[in-house]
């Protein structure tokens, strides 16, 4: 009969951050190890609150399924000598599957004949198996930060206090870190704060929530959002809907209880996001908003309990509140009293990195770099100024006192002061857009001012954190390149700028060099950014769905033109369904593959003897001059269709000729050719690495 299993890990407060991806953990390790015993279950449900984590398998099968397979091992000469005695193979097959030598038998696997071994193990008893699975399913759960405590070397998100484990009515016995398994769990802090003992596992949801203990997130997430829209409504308000603020207040609290609190209306006249970045950020209050989306003088936050004092908790919260807006309204005040520019020259006191500068020589080098940008792009004097104003500024709010206190408003703050300075309202943009993109899936700058400053700040970034020979490694990226050098391609991609990045590497590597900034050598530096950046393009690439051969295809030929490998990927997807495809592909490999047989040729047309090879060089000549101006106007699919037109005769040169001629000349003449094919049908990508 099928019981339910229960474990219960008890501990003090677990950071709310880390519980989404503990609990993915315990239920992906749970349904691993239950599936590695042979331990079949109806159902499995992972539970957290801040204080434990928990899964309930239900209908957990009282014993394991029987075990009966036949294992493959080595071939029969291998496993047998000529004498037919077993071989070291034979006898360590055996003994790994645990069985006699004299036991093995033969069988053919794909005309080979193969020793195999046949076992069987009859299922155990679920009970005695789960108290080893407890201990390894506490095992394998792993955290950001782990503490250790006490004399104990064992390493969780935060102490653990309590740990229940019960099969049906039956505790399960196991010990860890000195405290032995039982049936007691507790209920909430203050609402049920003696120890609680279960009596059955199936009954853990219910049985908590008579102690003010509501451990499915799930359900936590659905009351509180419902609480929030009930209070809002009242005030004919609402809340926007805010996801991860919302995933962090459920796994704050055991027992919500939403209230309302009232914001001074002196402080209403800050910007939105000055007040609402403490309330957010801070304090992890969700604003309120009319229906058109003023903010209104309220916030809702929610209490870990019932609605007891709910008054005095409410003033507790508005006094917090008021506090961290008093600051801010004095931070306001003081910022505006002097214009943002009069604020750069401050930048010098701050060390942007001690083999890199100050913040301040990193803003003239990110002027240098955004001017050089613009001059790429053939932008007018009046542009370029606004965005060279645009650098000059993106900084500045470093050193306001908001930003001091409030890091999260950097760019924000810089683009109020500076719309109070009187600067243009690009600039302004461009303030706040250069930090953008902040992380995956974020916005992306619109103004052109924002769209050159952030590429120049990032690329600033990542040839300075490079040179000095720091670089991502494995999962470790502490300075996000990654991140920014995604930015960065991604920008380039929705702005479809073509320029060569390799430019734009070797002028911010100059811009160090005339800060007598001592980097790596740019000639084994390059090479390497460039690769780097080539990696993130192919992530982007791939990330909208393009297949790994077509990526593989278009960057072989080089990754310097950002838009341009999008812009041929593109193409080369659409072109690969179509019903000619195939033969071009197969044209291309062939001269692909010979022509790497000899050395780049020029092709000397007077040595070429036979009519296929003479009228494919003719066709070629006739399309070259079209095909080259189609490369320039990047007409990259009438490029390909012209270049396609060159596949009847190359497989009528095949037929006719031996490529690999005795006569010297003649060979490398038709290696010529088939160079200029490769050239021509080459246009989007290395074809031979279409799968």
């Amino acid at each position: 009969m099928a019981k339910d299993f229960l474990l219960e890990i008890g501990t003090e407060e677990i950071p709310a951050k880390f519980t989404p991806g503990a609990l993915k953990q315990l239920e992906e390790q749970t349904k691993s190890r239950l599936g590695d015993l042979r331990l079949n279950y109806n159902t499995l449900a992972v539970y957290a609150t801040p204080r434990r984590l928990a899964v309930l398998v239900s209908g957990l099968a009282e014993k394991q399924e029987d075990f009966e397979a036949e294992i493959k091992g080595p071939a029969v000469k291998a496993a047998y000598d000529s004498a037919g005695a077993p071989t070291k193979a034979a006898l360590g097959f055996a003994k790994g599957q645990g069985v006699a030598v004299e036991d093995l038998f033969v069988r053919e696997v794909n005309g080979v004949p193969s020793v195999f071994a046949h076992k069987s193990e009859a299922g155990q008893n679920t009970f005695s198996l789960l108290p080893q699975l407890c201990l390894d399913l506490i095992a394998s759960l792993h955290f950001p930060k782990p503490m250790r405590w006490g004399s104990w070397d064992f390493r969780f998100a935060r102490p653990i206090r309590w740990l229940l484990a019960l099969y049906d009515q039956d505790v399960v016995p196991f010990e860890l870190v000195g405290l032995k398994s039982g049936r007691l769990s507790q209920g909430h802090r203050t609402l049920a704060s003696e120890p609680v003992s279960l009596a059955r596992a199936g009954n853990y949801v219910e049985f908590l929530r008579r102690a003010y203990v509501l451990v499915d997130p799930a359900e936590r997430s659905r009351v509180i959002w419902q609480q929030i829209q009930t209070l809002a409504q009242d005030k004919g308000a609402q809340v926007f809907e805010d996801q991860e603020l919302l995933s962090e207040v459920t796994n704050l609290v055991e027992y919500p209880t939403a209230l309302l609190g009232e914001i001074a209306p002196r402080y209403m006249y800050l910007p939105e996001l000055v007040l609402t970045t403490p309330m957010r950020e801070h304090q992890r209050y969700f604003p309120v908003h009319e229906s058109k989306g003023k903010l209104l003088p309220y916030f809702i936050t929610v209490r870990n309990g019932d609605e007891k004092g709910l008054d005095k908790v409410r003033a507790g919260n508005e006094k917090v509140l008021k506090a961290r807006l008093e600051d801010a309204d004095f931070y306001y005040r003081e910022d505006r009293k002097v214009k943002l520019a009069e604020l750069v020259p401050k930048l010098e006191k701050i060390v942007y990195h001690e083999k890199l500068g100050t913040v301040r020589q990193r803003v003239d080098r990110i002027m240098g770099l955004a001017g050089f940008i613009s001059r790429l792009l053939n932008l007018d004097d009046q542009q370029a100024e606004l965005i060279k104003r645009t650098a000059f500024l993106a900084k500045a709010d470093l050193v306001t006192l908001m930003v001091y206190d409030f890091p999260e408003l950097q760019g924000i703050m810089g683009a109020d002061y500076a719309a109070a300075s009187g600067e243009n309202p690009e600039v302004c943009r461009g303030i706040v857009e250069h930090y953008l993109p902040r992380f995956a899936g974020d916005a992306l700058p619109e103004s052109l001012a924002g769209q050159v400053v952030s590429i120049a700040e990032k690329v600033d970034a990542i040839v300075g954190t490079f040179g000095i020979g720091i670089q991502p490694t494995g999962s470790q990226d502490p300075y996000a390149l990654r991140r920014q050098a995604q930015g960065v391609v991604s920008i380039l991609l929705a702005a479809e700028w073509d320029f060569p990045l390799d430019t734009i590497l070797a002028e911010a590597y100059s811009q160090y060099v005339c800060q007598a900034k001592t980097l790596k050598a740019q000639e084994e530096l390059l090479p390497v950014l460039l690769d780097f950046f080539a990696q993130r393009l192919r992530f982007v690439l791939q990330e909208q769905g393009y297949r790994y051969d077509l990526v593989d295809a278009v960057l072989a030929q080089g990754s310097e033109f950002v838009y341009l490998c999008s812009k041929k990927i593109a193409i080369l997807a659409a072109k690969r369904s179509e019903p000619g495809f195939t033969a071009c592909q197969q044209a291309y490999i062939r001269c692909n593959n010979l022509s790497k047989k000899g050395p780049a040729e020029v092709l000397d047309t007077d040595l070429l003897t036979d009519e296929a090879e003479i009228n494919l060089a003719k066709e070629i000549q006739n399309r070259q001059t079209g095909f080259a101006d189609l490369l320039r106007k990047r007409d990259f699919e009438a490029a390909f269709a012209l270049a396609a037109e060159l596949v009847p005769f190359i497989e009528l040169l095949f037929l006719s000729v031996m490529i690999m001629a005795e006569d010297v000349n003649l060979r490398k003449a038709r290696l010529a050719l088939l160079q200029q094919c490769v050239e021509m049908l080459g246009c989007l990508g290395d074809l031979s690495l279409l799968v």
